[in-house]
C-alpha cells in the first residue's frame, strides 16, 4: 500500500546510514581497538559468534518464560551500555589523539562513560521511538564496524549463511523469534528500529505484537531488529577491509570500496523483496533475504572487479 512506502523508505535510509557509517568507522577501529578475534581468517570465529548469539537468545527467552520482564529490560540495557562504551570511546579517543593529548585514553573513556550512562538512563525512563532509533543506529554502526574488521571474507560468508538459516527456523518453525520481538517491543527495548506509520504514534503506547498479529489488527509502526542491519553489514565492512591490499580499481575508485558498496546495494535489493512480504502483514525472517542480497552483491561485484573465482576466500 502507498501509505507504507514512506516508512519503508525511512527504514531503508537508516539501514544505509548505519552501514555507510560503519564503513567510515572501520579503519579507525582497526587502528585503535583491532579485531575481536586474534585471527580474522579463522572460520571457527563464525561458530564462536553463532554460539554466543544462541546463548544470549536462550537466556532472554528463559527469562521471558519465567515472566521476569524487568530482568530482560535490565539485561538488554546493560548490554547496550557496555556496547555504547566501546562505540563512543572511539571518536573521543581519535579527537584527543589528534590534539596530541597525553590523556587521550582516560579522557575518551570518561566521555564514553558519561554519554553511555546518560543515554542508558534516558532509554530506561523515556524510550520513545526516536531515541530508540538514534541509539540503535549509532550502536549498529559501531558494532558492524567492529565485527566487520573481525571476520575475513570466508568466516563472514559462513556467519551470514548460518544466521540466515537460524533466522528462518526461529521465525517460521519454532517461532521463538516472534516471542522475542514481542518482549522487546512491549518492554520498549533499544535493539530494534521503529518507524511510525503516522505522526501521532508513540512507542510508549505500543501494544503486544503477538496480540496484534493474532487479531489481524493493522500495526501502527514497522519494526526491524538491529541484527538485520548489523549482520549483512559485516560482509560490507569485511569486503572493504579484507580486499584493501588488492590492486584493482573501477573508474579510479578502489576495488575494495566498489565491492563493499555493491554488497550494500545487494542488501538493499534483498530489503526491497523482504518489504513486499512484510506488507502482507505477517512476521518475516529478515536475514534470509538481506544476507542473500549481500552475498550475491558481493560475489557479482568481486568477480567483475577482480576476475577471481576464489572470491577473496583464499589468501
Amino acid at each position: 500500500m502507498r501509505k507504507d512506502i514512506p516508512p519503508i523508505a525511512a527504514m531503508a535510509a537508516l539501514l544505509v546510514i548505519a552501514q555507510l557509517t560503519a564503513l567510515l568507522l572501520a579503519p579507525a577501529f582497526a587502528f585503535t581497538t583491532g579485531p575481536v578475534f586474534q585471527d580474522p581468517n579463522d572460520p571457527v570465529n563464525s561458530l564462536v559468534y553463532l554460539v554466543m548469539i544462541l546463548a544470549f537468545t536462550g537466556i532472554i527467552l528463559l527469562v521471558v518464560r519465567l515472566r521476569k520482564s524487568n530482568v530482560v529490560k535490565y539485561i538488554v540495557l546493560g548490554a547496550m551500555f557496555f556496547t555504547m562504551l566501546l562505540v563512543f570511546y572511539l571518536p573521543f579517543y581519535l579527537l584527543f589523539y589528534w590534539f596530541n593529548s597525553p590523556w587521550a585514553d582516560p579522557l575518551a573513556t570518561l566521555e564514553a562513560v558519561v554519554i553511555s550512562a546518560g543515554l542508558t538512563y534516558a532509554l530506561a525512563k523515556y524510550p520513545e521511538w526516536y531515541l530508540v532509533d538514534a541509539v540503535g543506529i549509532s550502536v549498529a554502526a559501531g558494532v558492524t564496524a567492529i565485527l566487520g574488521i573481525s571476520f575475513a571474507i570466508l568466516p563472514a560468508l559462513l556467519l551470514l549463511i548460518a544466521l540466515a538459516v537460524y533466522d528462518a527456523i526461529s521465525v517460521y518453525k519454532t517461532k521463538h523469534m516472534v516471542t522475542l520481538a514481542d518482549a522487546v517491543a512491549t518492554q520498549r527495548l533499544p535493539i530494534l528500529i521503529v518507524i511510525p506509520k503516522s505522526r501521532g504514534y508513540s512507542f510508549l503506547r505500543q501494544k503486544s505484537l503477538k496480540s496484534q498479529i493474532a487479531s489481524g489488527e493493522e500495526r501502527e509502526a514497522m519494526f526491524m531488529g538491529l541484527g538485520d542491519v548489523i549482520i549483512p553489514g559485516i560482509l560490507v565492512v569485511s569486503s572493504f577491509i579484507s580486499l584493501e591490499g588488492r590492486t584493482a580499481s573501477v573508474l579510479g575508485v578502489g576495488g575494495n570500496l566498489v565491492v563493499a558498496l555493491v554488497t550494500l546495494l545487494g542488501t538493499l535489493v534483498g530489503f526491497t523483496v523482504l518489504m513486499r512480504f512484510v506488507m502482507k502483514g505477517n512476521p518475516q525472517a529478515g536475514l534470509p533475504l538481506l544476507n542473500s542480497g549481500a552475498i550475491l552483491g558481493y560475489a557479482l561485484s568481486y568477480y567483475l572487479v577482480y576476475r577471481d573465482l576464489t572470491f577473496g576466500m583464499i589468501g
